[in-house]
C-alpha cells in the first residue's frame, strides 16, 4: 500500500518523539531524530551506497529537510559506531551547520574526523566511553559497550523527563570477542529494571534463527586458507573491519607472508586503528605497495577494498585488469565480508571476472571467512526478556528484518511493537509509544560535486539511456512557412549500428512535420513533439525498445 503522509501535530510538553529519517526499509543512511523541549538530539548519520539502477551516484544521504530550519535545535549527534552506513553523512549535515557537537568513542570519533578533514571541516567533539553519562539539553545519555564488527560500538539510553528509550546501534552478543569487549548485559539489566519506554534494536539478523557465531572462528580459516594458497593472497573486506584485518595480519604472520593494505580508505582507518592501539600490528609485516615487487608471490598478502563489488574499489579494478596487480592462475582471493542486500550482482560479477582470469575465490558461500556483526533472532529475545520494553521500534534493515524484529518482541510478550519507516514520527508520553505522522521523505543524492540535485526521473533518464539508447533527430524549418528546410538528420548511440535503419521511419517524419505545418504550427515545441511521437511509436512496433528521443528544431 502505499505511504499516506500526514503532518504530526506540534509536540506537547512531556512528550518524546522520535523520527527514523533513514535506516528503515534499508540497510544503510541509519539517522534517528530525537525531540524534547524544543531541542533535537541525532543519533548517527550514515549513508546508503548505491545500487545498479543508480548509475553515476556515489552516495545516498538521509533526507535532512526535517531538520533543516531546526538547525540550531540540534544539541549534538550521537554515533554509535564508525561505520559508513553510520556516519558517512555527518559531514554533509556539517555543512549546514558546521559546529553542531559531534558525541562518540575514541576510534569512532578518529575515524569520522579523518573524514571531516577531507571535507576541510574541524569539528566540535566529544570523546565518551561506556558507562560514561552525559547531559545533552534535556537528554541525558548513558553509553553502554556493544560488540560489533568494529572496536568501540556504543549503545545509548537515552532518558528525559517524558521517558527512556535504547538505542543499540549495530550490536550482536559474542561471548568470546577478539577483544574482549561484550555487549554489556548487565548495564541492559540496570537500564530495563528502571524501566525502557522505547526500545530501538538492530534489525539486520533478526530474521536469522539461533545465534551469530563466533567472530575468533575466522582466523584459523584464513590462516589455513592462506597456508594452502600456491601464490598471492588478496583479501577484500570493509574498510573499517579491524577485527578482520587483524586476523589476515595474524594469520600473514604464521605463514610467513607480508601484508599490503591497498584502497585509499583502508590504509587510512587502519593507520587510525594501529595509531589508537586498536589494530595490534605483528613486527615486520606490513609492506608498502612500492616494495610489494621485492616478496616473492607466495610471501604476499595484499589487504584491499571492495568486498561489495564497488566498481571503483580495489577488488572490482583487479578483475577489470585496471589495476596494477592482475590475479591469475594460482592466485587466492578471499571476500572476508557479508553481502548487503542489494549488491548482490556486483559482487558476483567481480567474483565470476577473478575466477575468468584463473583465480581461487574464497567466499561465505563455500568457506567461513566472515560472521556477521549483527545479532541473531535468539540474541534480540535475550535483549527483549532482560529489558522487558514497553515499546519497540525495529530499526537498521529492510522491511522484512523490521517485522521479524517485531514478531520477535510480540512473542516476548512486548505490548507494542511497531513496524516504521523512513519519517515516521512516534510520540512517547507515559509509557505508551504512538504513531503520530508520517514525513513524506525522499533520496538525497550525492554525484560527483553535487548533492540533492539529482533527481529519480535523472536517473530514469540515465537508465535509458544505458539500457535503450539514444535516438537525436535535426530539423530546421522556415520561420515564415513551416517547410522543412533540413532534414530530418537522424543519429543515434546505443540503439543501431547501421544508421540506415532509419530509412524507412524519414518519410513518416516528413509528413508529421507538413502536416503540423499544414495546421498552421509555427512553434518549434509543437514540431518537436509531432517527431517525439512519431519516431516513439514506431521504433516502439519496429524494434520493441524505448529509447531516450531528443529532437532537436530551429528556425531558419
Amino acid at each position: 500500500m502505499p505511504t499516506t503522509v500526514y503532518t504530526p501535530a506540534p509536540l506537547r510538553p512531556g512528550t518524546l518523539r522520535v523520527t527514523p529519517l533513514g535506516g528503515l526499509g534499508e540497510v544503510g543512511r541509519n539517522m534517528t531524530v530525537y525531540e524534547q523541549d524544543g531541542k533535537l538530539l541525532v543519533v548517527d548519520c550514515g549513508v546508503l551506497f548505491p545500487e545498479e539502477t543508480q548509475p553515476g551516484v556515489d552516495l545516498i544521504l538521509p533526507d535532512f529537510s526535517p531538520i533543516k530550519d531546526r538547525l540550531d535545535d540540534i544539541v549534538g549527534i550521537v554515533l554509535t559506531h564508525g561505520h559508513e552506513d553510520h556516519i558517512g553523512a555527518v559531514p554533509y549535515l556539517l555543512r549546514l551547520r558546521r559546529d553542531i557537537p559531534l558525541i562518540g568513542s575514541t576510534l569512532t570519533l578518529a575515524l569520522v574526523e579523518a573524514k571531516l578533514k577531507e571535507h576541510r571541516i574541524t569539528p566540535y567533539s566529544l570523546t565518551v566511553a561506556a558507562g560514561q553519562v552525559e547531559q545533552l539539553g534535556p537528554f541525558e545519555c548513558e553509553f553502554v559497550a556493544v560488540n560489533h564488527s568494529i572496536p568501540d560500538a556504543l549503545a545509548v539510553a537515552i532518558t528525559t523527563s517524558a521517558g527512556r528509550a535504547l538505542h543499540t546501534g549495530d550490536f550482536k552478543m559474542d561471548q568470546l570477542p577478539l577483544d574482549g569487549r561484550i555487549t554489556d548485559l548487565r548495564a541492559f539489566a540496570r537500564i530495563g529494571e528502571k524501566g525502557v519506554d522505547l526500545f530501538l534494536p538492530d534489525s539486520t539478523n533478526a530474521d536469522v534463527p539461533g545465534f551469530t557465531p563466533l567472530e575468533r572462528d575466522i582466523g584459523p580459516v584464513i590462516e589455513s586458507v592462506m597456508a594452502k594458497a600456491k601464490r598471492r593472497v588478496i583479501v577484500a573486506s570493509f574498510s573499517s573491519h579491524v577485527h578482520r584485518v587483524q586476523q589476515v595480519l595474524d594469520a600473514a604472520a604464521a605463514n610467513g607472508r607480508k601484508v599490503v593494505l591497498m584502497g585509499r580508505s583502508m590504509v587510512r582507518n587502519m593507520g587510525i586503528a594501529a595509531d589508537l592501539g586498536y589494530l595490534k600490528v605483528p613486527e615486520g609485516v606490513l609492506l608498502d605497495l612500492k616494495r610489494a615487487g621485492d616478496v616473492p608471490e607466495d610471501k604476499i598478502v595484499y589487504m584491499s577494498t571492495g568486498s561489495q563489488g564497488e566498481p571503483m574499489a580495489v577488488l572490482a579494478r583487479m578483475a577489470n585488469l585496471d589495476h596494477q596487480i592482475t590475479p591469475g592462475p594460482g592466485d587466492t582471493v578471499i571476500l572476508a565480508s557479508s553481502l548487503i542486500p542489494g549488491n548482490e550482482n556486483a559482487v558476483y560479477r567481480v567474483i565470476n571476472g577473478l575466477m575468468k582470469l584463473g583465480a581461487n575465490v574464497v567466499h561465505k558461500g563455500n568457506a567461513r571467512v566472515h560472521v556477521s556483526g549483527h545479532a541473531a533472532a535468539g540474541e534480540l529475545l535475550y535483549c527483549y526478556n532482560i529489558l522487558k520494553p514497553k515499546n519497540v521500534l525495529p530499526v537498521h534493515g529492510e522491511v522484512r528484518h523490521l517485522v521479524a524484529n517485531a514478531a520477535l518482541a510480540e512473542q516476548s510478550g512486548v505490548p507494542n511493537a511497531i513496524v516504521a519507516e523512513n519519517g515516521t514520527v512516534v510520540d512517547v508520553r507515559d509509557g505508551e509509544a504512538t504513531v503520530v505522522g508520517q514525513l513524506d521523505l525522499g533520496y538525497v543524492y550525492v554525484d560527483g560535486s553535487s548533492v540533492g540535485e539529482i533527481t529519480d526521473a535523472d536517473l530514469k533518464d540515465r537508465r535509458i539511456l544505458a539500457e535503450e539508447g539514444f535516438i537525436s533527430i535535426f530539423v530546421a524549418i522556415d520561420a515564415q512557412t513551416g517547410r522543412v528546410i533540413v532534414g530530418p538528420e537522424i543519429q543515434a548511440r546505443g540503439f543501431a549500428e547501421d544508421e540506415k535503419v532509419f530509412d524507412g521511419v524519414l518519410p513518416a517524419v516528413r509528413k508529421a512535420l507538413e502536416d503540423a505545418a499544414a495546421n498552421g504550427t509555427r512553434d518549434t515545441y509543437v514540431f518537436q513533439q509531432a517527431i517525439r511521437r512519431t519516431v516513439g511509436r514506431w521504433v516502439n512496433v519496429t524494434h520493441r525498445r524505448r529509447p531516450m528521443i531528443v529532437p532537436v528544431v530551429i528556425e531558419a
